[in-house]
């Protein structure tokens, strides 16, 4: 075996096939493995999000990989959030200035096909119905049960944790060394249900928006789908009134869907057989302190950094990830350093992220609701506008500037929040506040971002 020159992934979801495509095109073998059967012929599993939010970042990923062409074909375009409040009046906020400027909803399961027809196209080896079921990092092999749970041995040089949240090859790694892992989970679940198109196959809703009933405490999201149809997400309380455990039952939770959510439900016909099937999925940050074994084994996307939804950078992150781990491993003759330096970048980009998504979770919920909210974000865009490059709104820098780490979004946008904040004490409307005056005080205070 040429050392460098094969290379192990496990999990060929959507950030283990990128990766795969990514070192293939460098030359590397790869053998890539999937505890699932061929999701080409086969329904994905139950409880994972119809269709996720494409950003720049994961539109950069693609890119690099030459797939973002085809990827396009079949991804939404986005302007903003239409609110709906309980009366069914509705407001656009759109999510950037520029019309281009947008975010993508594209269906996991035709994203994940595209993404594994060209890792084969790749010369990427690609076994499915392999579980992972024991690693022998001393002695290089990966040990795996089929569908039949008959065993199969692969001998590894350097194996790669792309198998999700729930990564076996994190629990073998954890069983060798300490990795620091916690989970925090949020409290909250989520429940996907459906808008279909109408008799003539159109929307039934404005496509180019994802749509968001805020409650305060709860909500539910609407992404709209190539086939005229809209996934919707429930996000709610496990355990509070109203909650899941409180809702048990079809007929109780269609009575407070009806009551909360009422223009939506009557776009729902398939309602009652959805409650009836659809489970309710679990919500959770996992923290991993270590990502890598010596240069052994390395976690990245999910298996080292799962985050709630709520700023649909999940994938982006993952196909981040993807990118930096290729760029290092390219760039260092030693692999045992790339792997180093990859944690070393990725890791505090993780951790951001993972608190701008449970900070967004609240705004879509509840600030979204609050005249005040309403005026400090009409003030961003006058900054924004006037000191083009200075003033970056925190969500715009996460989700089209991928040249800005998460983890200077972060500390630039709480500095930003607390000046908004300021700037707009005592104000109800935009009208009243000096913006020359705003504009001098935000370049003296944003001077060192």
């Amino acid at each position: 075996m040429n050392p460098g020159k094969h290379l192990t992934i496990v999990g060929a979801g959507l950030a283990g096939s990128l990766l795969a495509v990514l070192l293939a095109r460098r030359g590397i073998a790869v053998e890539l493995f999937e505890r699932y059967p061929d999701p080409r012929q086969h329904k994905i599993p139950a409880g994972r999000s119809i269709n996720l939010a494409l950003a720049e970042r994961g539109r950069a990923a693609l890119a690099h990989a030459g797939l973002l062409e085809q990827v396009e074909a079949f991804a939404l375009p986005m302007a903003g959030r239409m609110l709906h409040d309980e009366t069914g009046q509705t407001r656009l906020q759109r999510y950037g200035q520029r019309d281009d400027e947008v975010i993508w909803s594209v269906h996991r399961g035709q994203l994940n096909q595209t993404l594994l027809n060209a890792a084969e196209a790749h010369g990427v080896n690609i076994h499915f119905d392999r579980r992972l079921s024991k690693a022998d990092f001393d002695a290089g092999q990966l040990h795996f049960l089929d569908s039949q749970d008959q065993p199969h041995a692969h001998d590894f040089e350097l194996a790669i944790g792309c198998d999700g949240a729930g990564s076996a090859l994190r629990q073998a790694m954890q069983s060798v060394t300490e990795l620091g892992i916690r989970e925090q989970a949020l409290g909250h679940g989520y429940l996907e249900l459906s808008i279909p198109p109408d008799d003539a196959g159109d929307f039934r809703m404005d496509p180019k928006a994802l749509h968001i009933w805020p409650r305060g405490g709860f909500m539910m999201i609407a992404l709209p789908n190539p086939d005229g149809s809209f996934t919707c997400t429930l996000f709610l309380d496990n355990d509070g009134d109203p909650g899941f455990k409180q809702l048990e039952g079809p007929a109780a939770m269609r009575a407070f869907l009806e009551r909360e959510f009422a223009d939506a439900v009557a776009l729902m016909p398939e309602l009652d057989r959805e409650l009836a099937e659809h489970p309710v999925g679990f919500l959770g940050t996992l923290y991993v302190d270590r990502w890598l074994l010596g240069d052994k084994a390395v976690l990245l996307g999910d298996a080292a950094h799962a985050i709630v939804p709520f700023h649909g950078q999940g994938m982006n992150a993952a196909f981040e990830d993807t990118v930096a781990l290729d760029r290092l491993l390219a760039e260092s003759p030693d692999r045992a350093s790339a792997l180093k330096a990859f944690q070393e970048e990725r890791k505090p980009n993780a951790d951001a992220i993972a608190a701008m998504a449970l900070d967004n979770y609240l705004e879509m919920r509840d600030r979204v609701r609050d005249p005040r909210f309403h005026l400090q974000k009409a003030l961003e865009w006058e900054l924004e506008k006037r000191l083009p490059g200075q003033f970056i709104p925190r969500y715009a820098m996460v989700m089209f500037h991928p040249e800005i780490p998460y983890s200077q979004a972060l500390t630039r946008g709480e500095r930003q929040a607390q000046l908004l904040a300021d700037l707009s004490a005592g104000h109800e409307a935009l009208d009243t506040i000096d913006l020359e005056k705003a504009c001098a005080t935000a370049r003296d205070r944003l001077a060192s971002v």
